[in-house]
């Protein structure tokens, strides 16, 4: 199995003045799959997004590989190493094609065989915001499949089953979990949680793990 570690040590995250993760510590192993869980509102897309740089963090340090990330070089750096899966794919501002979104990945190639296999395929060609639900998050996975096969050692997906149906899930999961990286997934789908190493939980801004 491959991957990337994860520390992260006295995280802190604010919004305005409120703290929506509060001096979170938690160390992943190369490889391992986690589930974050939690009610809406607690933290879990802050401390993803904090990893990517997308969510300043105001103390504590984040290391994915042993490596810190400060300036611009270092962050570009650190999203090449991480895919990254939104909770709520963009379809766009503009016209943007599945097939530009899935090359935009790093690898091309991969990521259009990915949405075969997941059959958004034949949807390449349309505008995104012409998708549904579903289709936009197989779409978004297609591309993180194609990171992954572009070197990225991490997946970062935030709730990548909840537009789908049960079928759906029980696909992309087996997409999620069959990937040689190491993977973070916030998630309300308890049969995805079931199939991590281990699951945390936020509640409050505060991490703690329950399995």
């Amino acid at each position: 199995m491959g991957g990337l570690d994860i520390h992260m040590r006295g995280v802190t995250c604010r919004h305005g003045g409120v703290e929506a993760v509060r001096a979170a510590d938690v160390e992943i192993a190369a490889g391992e799959r986690v589930a974050l869980t939690g009610t809406n509102g607690s933290g879990k897309t802050t401390l993803l997004r904090a990893l990517l740089g997308l969510h300043p963090h105001s103390a504590g340090t984040v290391l994915v590989g042993g490596r810190d990330a400060r300036s611009p070089a270092e962050w570009a750096r650190r999203r090449r190493a991480c895919a990254w899966i939104p909770q709520k794919p963009a379809a766009g501002r503009f016209p943007l094609l599945g097939r530009e979104l899935l090359a935009s990945g790093s690898s091309g190639p991969e990521a259009a065989e990915a949405a075969e296999r997941l059959g958004v395929g034949a949807l390449t060609g349309r505008p995104l915001h012409t998708l549904s639900g579903g289709q936009l998050q197989r779409m978004y996975l297609a591309r993180a499949i194609g990171c992954v096969a572009a070197g990225a050692g991490v997946l970062l997906a935030d709730e990548p089953t909840a537009a789908l149906d049960f079928a759906g899930q029980r696909e992309a999961a087996d997409a999620l979990t069959a990937l040689p990286v190491t993977l973070v997934v916030v998630t309300h789908d308890r049969s995805l949680a079931e199939r991590c190493d281990r699951v945390l939980e936020m509640a409050a801004g505060e991490l703690r793990e329950i399995r």
